[in-house]
Parts: structure tokens; sequence; C-alpha cells
């Protein structure tokens, strides 16, 4: 049992062996496939560590349609805490990753600064740390959780002193996301969410789009160099408390994304439940010059559980490789869970996102593009489930191995003593 769970070097490279002689029979280049999964980040999202709380001074409660159900032992109290969090999550993931932070997450020194007025030196330690680390960071706006949130309205609000307010901690947000990019010498995508939207039916759904776009024309005015910084839109469908409507539907910000060219967010968790994401990539590539996903798992609703190897997330890494997307693609995950370990929950979707994303890049896509284009529909099925029983798991363990992180169920172990160590010792 104990050699299944954690097999030897020499098996894992005699079985990496193997494999790499399976696929080379169908023309897949296993080293390559490893080269490119090396290569390409997954941004983590800060907010897994600490349940959406933050660090801001006065506290309060999560807003916006959010919530975060579980109350598993050892959650992260400060930035220090999860800074060292995330330290032991990257020790466990193969290959070279981000961070996705939110506004929230400022350090000012117990002192309370507005949201509107914060500045990139409220973010000094985290770049300190991304600088150190290696780790390239993301930014978001944070537009919930705040007294000047709780009418369910903020770029979208009839009141203008709200939508001026937003708009402020907006730009302010794109200018810490610059200077993200300016000190890491890697663009900062700054993604736009608001939870805008109707409990019930509205009788004016044109009025609030038109208070958006006009919001953020505004905050997106000052052109920042694309190398700092890249701006994006995010969808919904619904929230809690906007069941009815939401003003920056799929629809809007699709068609705001393709007239401004700005990127466009892909939720896989604000779709509805019979929804892919992955169908619309190739949709919307043809018009926007890149793409941000976060990737979720909504389960009945838009709950955010950690991503599993399904097929929704095969589907997604998939028409990334197959339309030849990675390029433009920065791939971020979204989701909270405080039912179980928060490090583990960390690990085990960026290794799933890993994993699917290697399943793709070890597809003969030029001969299956090549059967489908000569109409021989039938060899391209075969070869597709042919492809499923091929030993994906070798070469996903000898990545592993060779990124010096755990194979195998020996990431639990190091999670184990992780939270004897540190967490349990949190109260």
């Amino acid at each position: 049992m104990n050699d299944q769970l954690h097999p030897s070097t020499d098996r894992i490279e005699a079985a990496y062996a193997l494999a790499r002689e399976r696929y080379a029979l169908l023309g897949v280049d296993t080293d390559r496939a490893l080269q490119r999964l090396a290569a390409t980040p997954i941004s983590l999202h800060c907010w897994q560590g600490d349940d959406v709380a933050g660090f801001e001074a006065s506290g309060g409660e999560l807003g916006g349609g959010l919530a975060v159900t579980g109350n598993y032992p050892g959650k992260a109290r400060n930035a220090d805490e999860l800074r060292q969090d995330l330290d032991q999550a990257y020790r466990l993931i193969p290959g070279r990753h981000r961070l996705n932070l939110h506004a929230i997450y400022a350090e000012t020194g117990g002192q309370r600064v507005e949201r509107n007025e914060l500045r990139p030196e409220h973010f000094a330690a985290w770049v300190d740390w991304a600088k150190a680390n290696g780790h390239g960071l993301d930014f978001n706006p944070t537009c919930f959780s705040h007294p000047l949130a709780a009418s369910g309205f903020t770029l979208a609000s009839y009141d203008p002193a709200v939508r001026r307010f937003w708009i402020e901690h907006c730009i302010a947000s794109r200018q810490i996301g610059e200077s993200f990019g300016r000190a890491l010498g890697t663009p900062c995508v700054t993604n736009v969410w608001i939870p805008d939207g109707f409990k019930d039916t509205p009788v004016d759904r044109r009025r609030p789009r038109e208070l958006l776009a006009q919001s953020l024309d505004e905050l997106f005015a000052q052109k920042i160099d694309p190398a700092c910084n890249l701006d994006a839109v995010e969808s919904k469908l619904f929230g809690i408390g906007s069941e009815a409507y939401v003003a920056g539907s799929h629809e809007f910000y699709l068609g705001y994304a393709i007239t401004r060219q700005v990127l466009l967010t892909l939720d896989s968790g604000h779709f509805h439940p019979t929804e892919t994401i992955a169908d619309k990539i190739s949709a919307v590539m043809a018009y926007i010059p890149e793409l941000l996903l976060h990737v979720s798992r909504g389960v009945r609703w838009d709950s955010d559980h950690v991503v599993l190897l399904n097929d929704e997330l095969q589907g997604i890494m998939q028409e990334l490789v197959r339309g030849d997307y990675l390029g433009r693609t920065h791939i971020g995950l979204d989701y909270f869970d405080a039912s179980i370990n928060r490090v583990a929950a960390w690990a085990i979707g960026t290794r799933n996102a890993l994993r699917a994303l290697l399943l793709a890049l070890l597809e003969p896509i030029d001969h299956l593009r090549t059967l489908e284009q000569a109409g021989d529909y039938t060899a391209r099925l075969a070869l597709l489930e042919a492809l499923k029983s091929m030993p994906f798991g070798a070469v996903w363990d000898y990545h592993c191995l060779q990124q010096g992180v755990p194979v195998g169920m020996a990431m639990l172990d190091e999670i184990r003593a992780y939270e004897a160590r540190v967490l349990t010792g949190r109260g």
C-alpha cells in the first residue's frame, strides 16, 4: 500500500519512460508537453486562505452576494500568516505561479484607509514577498463588503456619490496593478467585478447598464502601459440578492470588451448550470485581445467549490490548447472552501488545473485536426477515446518529481505535518 501511495524515484522514472514511448507512437512529445506545462503559470487566489475576510481595520461582514461555509481550524488571521500558508501551498504545486490579490488585503498598519485612497505602498510587503519568491501579482478592486455597496449597487448605482467612490477605488486599483507590473517585470491583470443587481425583476434594465458603461469608461480613461497592467471585466449570471437582474451580464461585458478592447473574464461558476465556458473561448477570442479565466466549480449555483479534474475542467484546458490560445489567456482560480484544510484546497485545485492542462498538451492535436478536416470523424472519435486510457498519470508524477514537489498522496503527508506544526496553534 505504501509503495503504491509513495512510489520510489526509480519507479516514477521507469513508468515515465514507458509512458513516453506510448505517447511517441501517437506522435506526442511528452518532454515538450512538460516544458509547456512548466512555463504556464496559474494565478492562485489569496482569498481561499482566509475565507475572503481581508485585513481592513474596520473588519465587517462578507457582502456582495458572497458566502463562505465551514470553519476548518487554522484560518490565516493576518498577512504574514496568509503568506506563510501560501508559501506552503506553492511548495506542493509544480511550476512557478502567480498570486491574485483583492484590495481588502492591503496592509495599512492598523489604520483605516478608505478604498478609494489605497496606494501602492499599502501593498509593499506583498511586492517584496512576490519578488523574493518569483511570483507575479494580479489584482482586483473590492466592490463588496462595504457600506457604500450595501444597496446592492456600486458602479451602476443611481447615486452619483456612490458611483464616484467606486470609480475612484477602481482607478486606484489600476494604479496599484501598474505598480505591481512595473516592480515585478510581468503585467498585472486587474479585474473589475461588481455585484450590482436587483433581487426582483426591475422595470428599467437599461439605465443601470448605461451608468455602468459610463463608469467603466471613466475609470479606464487613463491609458496604462500593457507591459505593466492589463484591464479585465467580469460578468455574472446572478448572485444572492441579485437573483433577477445583474447589470454586468455576459452580454454586456462581451460587448464592452470588444468595443473597448479590454480583457474579458470568463468565470466557470458565473453561468447557467447547464453552460460550460469551454465553447465560449473560441467565440470571444475572435474579437478580444486576451482572455482571463477564473476557474471554479459551481454546484447547483455559483458556490465556488474546489476545482476537480472533471469533464468541464478538461474541456476548458483542451480548448486553450486546441485553439492555440495559451499565449493569450491568463488562468486564475476562484473558489473558497472553509470546510477543508485551506492549504489543501489551494494545492488540490491548482494541481487539478495543471493536470487538466497536461492532458490537453498530450493530445496529438495536429493529427486530430487533420482527421477532422478530412471528414474522418470515425477515426477522430476512436483516437479521442483511445487517449483516455493512455498513461497520463505516469507523465504527471514525473513532472512533480522533476519540479521537486510531492508525488501523489505524499502531498497530503506534508499538509498534515504543516497543519500539526502551524495551523493548529492558531486557535
